[in-house]
């Protein structure tokens, strides 16, 4: 029997976990096998996001007695997925990095290696995608790709594939990621997706404010609302005037200082709006300038037979 040649690239998949009990078997095992068929050399890095269920007792006993490269990344406390994965991408030594969000799998494990083999043909980043999503995702995807000055739309995706260029790309403009998918965007890389028909559940916390901060830093939507905002505030300021002028030279008494009280109303909240947007970037671009070290991993065990 003729032993089907081995990939000898260098693959680091890092999977996200946060009480995944019923699936991080499945999922690991799937993974395990599709590594090992295909790559002489790869990791596989664990990011433990403060889990409190047994997810991590069967992670291990899984691992004992296989003969695979794992990883563990015991996350300090909490993080939520953006920060936790940064912190597997900062751990892994490989070429290509599969970033697995979820231990869900509702795609068929082949396409993990046709997404492979998509980067090879050029691709710096590539998404493995849903057809089926919800309406609410449906809907930030849509804001976020009409705002964002990045040539490659991105949506709802299972896990990607992204290379070793892709992250120094990344890493040269910034040095923490809040939100990888639209950083990977808007590198000027070449990025694709495959598609599968299927849908993922999305049970992750912060999600809000997620998507505020990735429309602040990766769209000009903010820049948008606050310009259309100021030229609304403008009109009603005019017409305000024109009302006034035509009143004074008319020679009616000036009468419903509610009027008046309601238009300073309106500037006023214009003016706020205005500065809630300003203060939103200036907290973004502080953060990203002197917090260094979004993530605090607690502990690192390596299980490697």
């Amino acid at each position: 029997m003729i032993e089907t040649q081995k990939e000898k690239t260098f693959i680091s998949a890092i999977v996200y976990l946060h009480n995944d009990t019923d699936t991080v078997i499945n999922s690991f095992e799937n993974l395990e096998k599709v590594l090992q068929n295909n790559f002489s050399n790869y990791e596989i890095i664990a990011v433990d996001d403060a889990c409190t269920d047994n997810t991590m007792l069967e992670l291990k006993q899984w691992a004992e007695g296989k003969a695979v490269a794992l990883t563990i990344l015991h996350m300090s406390m909490y993080h939520g997925v953006e920060d936790a994965m940064n912190a597997g991408i900062d751990a892994a030594i490989g070429d290509f990095l599969f970033e697995f969000d979820s231990t869900q799998m509702p795609y068929p494990t082949e396409l993990i290696m046709k997404a492979y083999r998509t980067a090879l043909e050029g691709n710096d980043i590539v998404c493995v995608c849903p057809e089926h999503v919800s309406g609410s995702s449906r809907f930030f995807y849509r804001i976020f790709n009409a705002n964002s000055s990045s040539v490659y739309k991105i949506q709802t995706d299972a896990f990607r594939l992204v290379t070793r260029r892709a992250i120094n790309r990344v890493h040269a403009s910034h040095s923490y990621m809040p939100y990888r998918k639209a950083a990977y965007a808007a590198s000027g890389l070449k990025m694709c997706s495959l598609t599968f028909d299927g849908k993922i559940s999305n049970n992750q916390r912060s999600r809000l404010s997620l998507a505020i901060d990735s429309l602040a830093l990766y769209t000009n939507a903010g820049y948008r609302i606050s310009i259309g905002f100021t030229c609304f505030m403008i009109l009603v300021t005019l017409a305000e005037l024109i009302y006034t002028l035509v009143v004074y030279f008319m020679g009616i008494p000036i009468v419903g200082w509610t009027t008046t009280l309601l238009v300073i109303s309106f500037g006023f909240l214009g003016l706020f709006f205005s500065q809630s947007i300003i203060i939103k970037y200036l907290s973004l671009n502080l953060d990203m300038a002197f917090r260094k070290q979004k993530y605090l991993i607690e502990s690192i065990e390596k299980i490697q037979k």
